[in-house]
């Protein structure tokens, strides 16, 4: 009788506990998941607030592929309403919870740090060697990408989702976020929740754009031809073309999704490069929409000047002796009482947190196309120096990015959990 193997999955957030349940409800192998804190929380779920709400339709969470319906129905709501992330998170630890009732014997949580691979599993900060036949990075995104000259000043805040810190800003004094997307969002219906802010929020971003509002009422997406267009442009101009005659641009958005991979793959090089630069930012805010209420809202924050957008960078900030940071804009120097690092994630290596840059130094991965993530196979095991793949180490997650392309969302991440039950064949 064949010896019941042992998989380490390394990140307790949606990945790992969407790899989790699938690993042990799929199979007989024998689960340990290496989590600092309770599985089902990660940045996404566990640091986030009441007011913040998912970007998509809770019809479009469910942890159960064939069961498109079972977050709707955890959450007793209908499939088209948006939730939020709090009670996600809630559902996620509920998921993990169900899976360990059902599979208890063969699964084992570990309350640590993994750091690194080792030869016969995975090393903890605390706990020691963790013993595994096989390993699922399961790690979640890149650090966020910081400001050129960023200062070690307490009045500059790089991470928005530690504990507290946004409730430490003053509400008298203007408030400076870097980035224009969802995090941005988020924070600034964090600083503006009580209604008792008085100074201005300011947004910058190099295009200056937010990301766009979900339409009201729900439309199934749109059936696309991709198969004629064979370039960039050509894909473009289809996409356009298509929206056009739609009537709702967000139809053919969603049509493309489950496409995105295969179109991401048959560019070129030089025309990823080329949809990086100029199309990246454009997709992102037609692709990851605000729930309509937090439009709204956001809309409301800008006719009362409560939040202004800004094109542009930040080109230097400086740490004046009465406290707060000079920044210099494109429009001038301005001074603000905070700054709030709210940049999506940053280019590989320097952005990889310490498991993946670990797995970096000591040869077991390497950087991927573009810096987006970590390379993999069609199989999605880890590329590591040279080439090497090794039939051991498996990636699921954001840190596909780049040798795919639409690999952040619960969807996906489901569906690459499911393929880790076929990994040996």
């Amino acid at each position: 009788m064949a010896r019941r193997r042992t998989v380490a999955v390394v990140g307790g957030g949606a990945a790992g506990v969407l790899a989790t349940r699938e690993l042990l409800r799929c199979s007989d192998d024998r689960v340990i998941v290496i989590e600092p804190g309770e599985p089902g929380g990660g940045l996404a779920y566990g640091s986030a607030r009441p007011w913040h709400l998912l970007n998509s339709r809770a019809g479009a969470m469910s942890a159960d592929a064939a069961d498109p319906g079972h977050f709707a129905r955890w959450a007793g709501c209908r499939p088209e309403e948006f939730r939020s992330r709090v009670e996600y998170g809630s559902y996620l630890r509920s998921v993990f919870a169900s899976a360990a009732a059902d599979h208890g014997d063969r699964l084992e949580v570990v309350r640590d740090r993994a750091t690194r691979l080792g030869p016969r599993g995975i090393y903890t900060e605390k706990s020691g060697e963790v013993r595994a036949d096989e390993v699922v990075v399961a790690t979640g995104n890149p650090a966020a990408a910081q400001p050129a000259g960023r200062p070690d000043h307490p009045d500059y805040i790089a991470d928005p989702w530690q504990p507290s810190v946004l409730d430490a800003i003053p509400s008298d004094v203007p408030v400076l976020l870097i980035g224009a997307g969802l995090t941005a969002v988020d924070v600034a219906l964090t600083l503006t929740v009580d209604g008792n802010r008085d100074a201005p929020i300011t947004a910058v971003s190099r295009r200056g754009q937010l990301p766009l509002t979900h339409a009201a009422e729900a439309r199934p997406p749109a059936t696309l031809d991709l198969d004629r267009p064979h370039t960039l442009r050509d894909l473009v101009r289809h996409v356009r073309t298509e929206a056009e005659r739609a009537g709702d641009w967000r139809t053919v958005v969603d049509g493309l999704r489950p496409n995105l991979d295969r179109l991401w793959r048959n560019l070129t090089t030089k025309e990823q490069e080329a949809f990086l630069r100029h199309l990246a930012r454009p997709w992102e805010c037609h692709r990851h929409r605000m729930a309509p209420s937090v439009g709204s809202r956001i809309a409301a924050l800008r006719e009362e000047g409560r939040l202004e957008v800004r094109a542009g960078g930040v080109r230097s900030m400086i740490a004046p002796p009465a406290g707060g940071l000079l920044v210099e804009l494109e429009a001038g120097v301005q001074w603000f009482g905070a700054v709030v690092n709210c940049a999506g994630p940053g280019r590989l290596p320097g952005a990889a947190g310490s498991f993946a840059r670990s797995l970096l130094d000591d040869g077991h991965a390497r950087v991927g196309p573009h810096g987006l993530g970590l390379d993999i196979d069609a199989r999605g095991r880890l590329v590591g120096a040279g080439g090497r793949v090794r039939d051991d180490l498996w990636l699921i997650g954001p840190l596909r990015r780049g040798a795919r392309w639409e690999t952040t969302a619960v969807p996906e991440i489901r569906s690459q959990a499911l393929a880790l039950i076929d990994r040996r064949k």
